[in-house]
């Protein structure tokens, strides 16, 4: 993977299959160590390996104001920024202070570094899938192994482009016909390809959702079986379902369940998905390693480590979830998955401290169950929808803690209500909240940014027992500007050719 050294946001490029560096309209200065052109670029197998692994490092690692230790996009950051913008963990130091307290602006250096480090990845991609047919014809590559590749490629381009949305659009669920993000699908790698960069707009949220699908529809035909620690065709088939939930397409979301239901399960050990990487549960993970890994300022184990283990202790579990009715004391998660010491709850998901070698899993097959589950209730199959919860739900639970039932739970309002509680437990410490959020607040389910324990207010233990008060605070209604973040300012004022639609009120 080609080293870097990024000055500023100028309209400069450095074409090479293993660098494009941009943003959407506006491409980042990028002055490479060895420049190697892109007809040498993809002259050997080993050299279009070299490129698509390329991409999962700049998903993997990426960079945060020029420093490849945060984690940006994919290597933590998703997760972090995913839950300081929901209530469930808990900012405990300044490093989130901004994304918690919502205090972005056009200007702020997480909302931003999420932004340019996501295009930056987009037009990798690109540049990757536009040079596959040329080595294809020099007999570099079989057309299979070119399909396998762009089959990734689409992935990942997928999956960048969606994480723009939840934080820089409105709701698909809201109306999709509100504007969206650029949705790039050609490269950048040379300077007189910027104007046309520039030139692609917002669109719409529906549009770029309907792009969404048809890239991951044509991965899933190209994509092989495979394992989580590179693309797959579950892999594609496990985000529609998720692109799917987010449109409100509840037939959809079935149909995809349907296509992976017997390849994959939920573990019986709800720890086990994070003790390896390799379970059953496990569909896509973002693998680190002690030589290559988000850093002491930006992995998951370092961020959200307990301090007594040899973490920072940055991120806490919130009392807020903590002490909620709908968290059995029974539930396994409660101590398998937390650790503790005299300051508070943390999780226990992420535990290599020392090398950061855990992955950062993106899609488990538990999420596509609970998808297939609320699809399942909105279209009033509420035994069915019972059954796919009681399946995530049951294995953290003793036999004594009798199963979830329709009729107990009083209906479809009320399965539905259990299924949205079940994915905030599930996921805790994922990031997998302000998805929740973003696509329930768009459809009324919730009035916005939920509540929040104020920052740094949480001192010790006490505050997790029902007889220690705490403050809440942060707040956001749905009619907020700050329920999304801004278009970063440098994107707008960069562009020459046609700047693209700021988010009203910033």
């Amino acid at each position: 993977m080609k080293k870097f050294s990024i000055n500023n946001f100028k309209l400069i490029v450095a074409g090479a299959a293993l660098m494009g560096g941009i943003s959407s309209c506006e491409v980042t200065d990028l002055i490479p160590a060895n420049l190697i052109p892109d007809s040498e670029a993809f002259a050997t197998a080993a050299r279009v390996e070299s490129a698509v692994l390329g991409v999962y490092e700049s998903a993997q690692r990426g960079f945060w104001l020029g420093n490849p230790d945060r984690g940006y996009p994919f290597g933590a950051a998703n997760v972090e920024q995913g839950d300081m913008r929901g209530e469930d963990m808990y900012n405990d130091q300044a490093f989130y202070e901004i994304t918690y307290t919502n205090g972005y602006n056009p200007s702020s250096a997480n909302n931003n570094g999420m932004w340019i480090s996501l295009y930056r990845m987009i037009n990798r991609v690109n540049i990757v899938i536009e040079a596959l047919p040329s080595a294809v014809e020099n007999g570099v590559l079989t057309q299979e192994a070119a399909d396998a590749y762009k089959g990734e490629m689409l992935f990942m381009r997928a999956l960048a482009h969606h994480e723009l949305l939840i934080h820089f659009a409105r709701p698909y669920s809201d109306d999709p016909s509100l504007p969206g993000v650029p949705y790039r699908t050609f490269a950048i790698n040379d300077v007189p390809k910027v104007p046309d960069g520039e030139a692609v707009g917002r669109g719409t949220v529906g549009e770029d959702y309907a792009q969404l699908l048809a890239d991951l529809d044509e991965a899933e035909q190209k994509l092989p079986e495979g394992g989580a620690d590179r693309a797959s065709k579950g892999a594609a088939i496990a985000l529609k379902s998720r692109i799917k939930l987010h449109m409100e397409d509840w037939s959809g979301v079935i149909t995809e369940f349907g296509k992976i239901e017997s390849s994959y399960e939920v573990t019986a050990n709800p720890a086990e998905p994070f003790r390896g990487g390799a379970s059953s549960d496990n569909i896509f993970s973002f693998i680190n390693s002690e030589g290559s890994n988000p850093g002491v300022n930006g992995a998951l184990p370092s961020m959200y480590g307990n301090p007594a283990d040899g973490g920072r202790g940055l991120v806490k579990i919130s009392p807020i979830i903590w002490r909620s009715d709908f968290w059995n004391e029974a539930d396994v998660r409660r101590t398998a998955l937390t650790a503790r010491n005299a300051a508070g709850i943390y999780t226990a998901k992420y535990i290599d401290h020392v090398t950061r070698t855990d992955p950062n899993t993106i899609l488990r097959f538990s999420e596509v169950v609970l998808n297939a589950a609320e699809a399942n209730a909105q279209l009033g199959e509420l035994n069915d929808a019972v059954a796919l919860l009681n399946s995530v739900r049951d294995r953290a639970l003793p036999a004594s803690v009798p199963s979830f039932s329709a009729a107990g739970l009083g209906g479809k309002d009320g399965v539905l209500t259990a299924i949205y509680n079940e994915r905030r437990i599930e996921f805790l410490a994922e990031g997998r909240r302000w998805a929740d959020i973003h696509r329930l607040a768009g459809a009324g389910v919730l009035p916005g940014i939920p509540a929040k324990v104020t920052s740094r207010s949480i001192t010790n233990i006490d505050f997790y027992t029902t007889d220690r008060t705490f403050t809440t605070d942060y707040a956001e209604p749905y009619s907020s500007n700050l329920f999304i973040w801004p278009i970063p300012l440098d994107e707008i004022q960069n562009n020459a050719t046609s700047p693209i639609e700021q988010n009203p009120g910033y």
